[in-house]
């Protein structure tokens, strides 16, 4: 009986990790895998990460110490054939038993450029929190840059502790961090909700009416006292909106000729919509405006504000309800029951405090360069401007959209 044979009758049933490493080529998890199904090994836990060739691959099995089967010096062998290293440790009872961990966590960092620097800063923001870093991988790399960390922590380990010193990483090097339970409802989301302005767009639509009509400085005006909370968002939008009358209704169409989109929205939408997901534009703005664009890149559902027109010119006043921030949400809470999904299959990204009580009803709400008040209730933040971001934080790699644009 060989030396490794001895230590395994030395020790009772237990779990046994099994680590491979080496240059990557076909048939190795086939050939060991095979090997241990021989053996009569259970198989516990399998894990195989390929880096740029290089191969790292676990397996966590239970062995049967009297079965007599040779298996750790036919495992040798083998990689010994492949030119592999192969290295193997019994794993204590209490390490291997299932149900130790009772939370998981995606950390999401999304920059410019993402350096050791910033991983070094997340990993021990993690560390110090209690938590442990499961697995990393790279979502995207390019003109914006996404990582990916599952970590995990026991019952006690508190992820308020671990959002907080996340955001300090977050400020400090000017990258966006995202903290989100990793449960099946997070890869479930099925209906994405926008906010128009500023977001989907990069303009203020009633600004640009105002601009073309010749009446921006008084707009502007009345926007800033709203913001310096001396009016509310229903009686500054009426207030704004009166002065934009005997603006020609061709003022829609000018704008629209005006007015970039965020980027990455296209692509953005694009993808989303071939997985499956329902989109919806839901804005303060003005639905003359909203209508064309949800209908050029074709989203599902487009809801707004609504300007009187009449003998082709516009009156200064509005056509029915109000899209405020109640409206929002309540639209929201409409579309999820349409779609008959639940409120945390929903993810809405805005950017105003008008966007607070849509993106707090939703799943995941995620304030897209965004006023600071936005930033601290929203659920995350993304201050890239780019739309990109939005499926890294669904976990959605740059690979998957490349495969799914092809």
């Amino acid at each position: 009986m060989s030396a490794l044979e001895i230590t395994m009758a030395k020790k009772p049933k237990n779990a046994l990790l099994i680590t491979v490493t080496g240059a990557d080529q076909p048939g190795i998890t086939a050939e060991l895998s095979a090997m241990l199904a021989t053996a009569q090994a259970e198989l516990l836990d399998v894990e195989q990460v390929q880096v740029q060739g290089y191969l790292n691959l676990h397996f966590l099995v239970a062995l049967d110490p009297m079965s007599g089967t040779p298996i750790l010096k036919d495992l040798l062998w083998k990689a010994k054939e492949f030119g592999l290293d192969l290295d193997f440790e019994w794993v204590p009872s209490e390490r291997s038993q299932p149900g130790l961990v009772h939370d998981r966590w995606a950390v999401t960092l999304v920059a410019r450029v993402l350096g050791a620097e910033v991983l070094a800063a997340a990993a021990t923001a993690i560390a110090q929190a209690g938590f442990n870093i499961d697995r990393i991988g790279r979502l995207s790399e390019g003109d914006l840059n996404s990582l990916e960390l599952l970590v995990s922590g026991p019952a006690k380990a508190d992820p308020v502790k671990l959002q907080r010193r996340l955001m300090d990483v977050e400020a400090k090097l000017a990258v966006d961090v995202a903290l989100q339970r990793e449960n099946l409802l997070r890869r479930s989301k099925r209906l994405v909700v926008f906010d128009m302005d500023s977001t989907l767009i990069q303009h203020e639509v009633i600004d640009e009416i105002a601009r073309i009509h010749g009446v921006y400085d008084e707009v502007s005006a009345t926007t800033e006292r709203a913001m310096q909370g001396e009016m509310n968002f229903d009686e500054a939008l009426r207030a704004r909106v009166a002065l934009l009358e005997g603006a020609p209704e061709g003022v829609f169409a000018r704008v629209l000729n005006v007015i970039k989109l965020t980027p990455g929205a296209e692509r953005m939408v694009r993808v989303l919509k071939r997985l499956g997901y329902r989109l919806a534009l839901v804005s303060g703005g003005f639905i003359q405006v909203a209508q064309p664009l949800a209908n050029k890149l074709g989203l599902d559902y487009a809801f707004a504000n609504e300007l009187e027109v009449r003998g082709g010119k516009l009156t200064g006043k509005l056509v029915g309800p109000i899209v405020n921030k109640q409206r929002k949400a309540d639209l929201l809470e409409s579309m999820a029951l349409a779609e008959r999904i639940t409120l945390e299959q929903v993810i809405a990204v805005g950017d105003g405090a008008n966007d607070l009580a849509m993106l707090g009803r939703a799943g995941l709400g995620i304030a897209f360069n965004a006023k600071r008040i936005v930033q601290e209730q929203a659920d995350t933040s993304i201050n890239q401007r780019n739309l990109d971001a939005v499926l890294y934080l669904l976990g959605i790699r740059q690979e998957d959209v490349r495969a799914v644009e092809a």
